[in-house]
C-alpha cells in the first residue's frame, strides 16, 4: 500500500484536532446523562486522543523537516 503524501497526513492529523478541540464543549452534554464513572472515561479518553494527535502532528512536522532537509 502506497504512504500518502506528508503534507496530506499533516493536514488529516489538523482536522483531527480541530474537530476534537471543537466538540470538547458539547462532550459534556453529550455524556451528562452517564454515570459519572463513564462521564470521566469518556472524557479521559477524549484527552488521550487529543494528545495522541498532538503528537502524531509534531512527529509528523518533524518528518517533513527532515524529508525537506534531505532533499
Amino acid at each position: 500500500m502506497p504512504m500518502l503524501p506528508i503534507e496530506f497526513r499533516i493536514e488529516r492529523a489538523q482536522r483531527l484536532l480541530r474537530m476534537i478541540e471543537q466538540d470538547a464543549p458539547l462532550l459534556a452534554a453529550r455524556v451528562a446523562a452517564l454515570s459519572l464513572e463513564q462521564q470521566n472515561s469518556v472524557k479521559s479518553y477524549a484527552q488521550e486522543l487529543e494528545a495522541r494527535t498532538r503528537a502524531e502532528i509534531q512527529r509528523l512536522l518533524e518528518e517533513q523537516k527532515f524529508t525537506v532537509a534531505s532533499d
